[in-house]
């Protein structure tokens, strides 16, 4: 975890994340690599040859960098080396660049309120970060005074393609010395013996040495609310997920599943991609 991203729109939703990659970023001795996007609308740029030369954008670079100026004067960035990017993209790919270019560890992005983590994994523009971003991505919703993650819940159908992001997230919990909840939701819809359940986790686990879990079937009339409550009932720090590239977020957030946890779940939420 040793380079953070960090996108900005300089919102209070947004220097909450970075409050909580500060504090990461401190833990671990890693840098931040705060990074504003200026959404500059196409035909504007596909009559230019150059879009760094549009006046709009001149304007909103120059009031970029006079922002991060006043960030980087913030008590809790003391002590960290913090990098600052404008870039002239749509969010999501200007993202993607940023973390190709400068090989980023973790992505922290901020969300608001109740609807915000809707929002900000259904929204047109971070569901594609979340949903192709090959970096993990953590959603804040809240400030944190203290990031601490004790208790770190762990959501999947656990397939073989949920392997690979179980893997990230075990050097997630290692990095932050949690406890991993596996979690197994059980629905109606989708209904499994305990048994079965508990044979697929077993088979799962056979490829992994890290024993700092517990495993865990919870019964609810949805996944969204089996989380939620799972979640609530141990008092979690964190929930974590993996995500199906294009089916990812539609799988667990969209559609006929119901929308309770991105309305109601006040954790921050990390998801890793398969």
């Amino acid at each position: 975890m040793k380079k953070i991203l960090v996108p900005t729109d300089f919102s209070e939703q947004a220097e909450n994340a970075l409050k909580v990659a500060a504090q990461l970023a401190k833990k671990h001795n890693g840098e931040i690599y705060l990074l504003h996007i200026v959404e500059i609308p196409m035909h504007k740029v596909d009559a230019l040859s150059s879009y760094n030369n549009l006046p709009e954008a001149v304007y909103f670079m120059k009031l970029a960098h006079k922002q991060f100026e006043t960030l980087k004067t913030k008590n809790y960035l003391k002590g960290i080396i913090v990098h600052e990017y404008v870039d002239l993209h749509e969010i999501f790919k200007g993202i993607f660049q940023t973390c190709k270019k400068h090989d980023i560890d973790l992505i922290v992005m901020g969300s608001s309120g109740v609807s915000g983590l809707r929002e900000m994994l259904i929204g047109s523009n971070t569901e594609k970060v979340v949903r192709t971003s090959e970096t993990p991505v953590l959603v804040v919703k809240n400030n944190h005074k203290k990031f601490k993650v004790k208790d770190f819940v762990f959501a999947s159908d656990f397939k073989d393609e949920s392997k690979a992001p179980y893997n990230k997230a075990i050097s997630f919990a290692e990095v932050l010395g949690a406890k991993m909840h596996l979690l197994m939701v059980n629905t109606p819809n989708k209904f499994v013996t305990s048994a079965m359940a508990n044979d697929r986790m077993s088979n799962f686990l056979k490829d992994f040495s890290f024993s700092k879990y517990t495993t865990n079937i919870y019964n609810d009339l949805s996944i969204e609310k089996g989380i939620i409550n799972f979640s609530q009932s141990i008092n979690a720090d964190l929930i974590g997920m993996s995500t199906h590239g294009r089916q990812g977020i539609s799988h667990f957030f969209n559609g006929s599943i119901s929308e309770d946890l991105v309305n109601h779940a006040k954790r921050p939420v990390i998801t890793f991609k398969i």
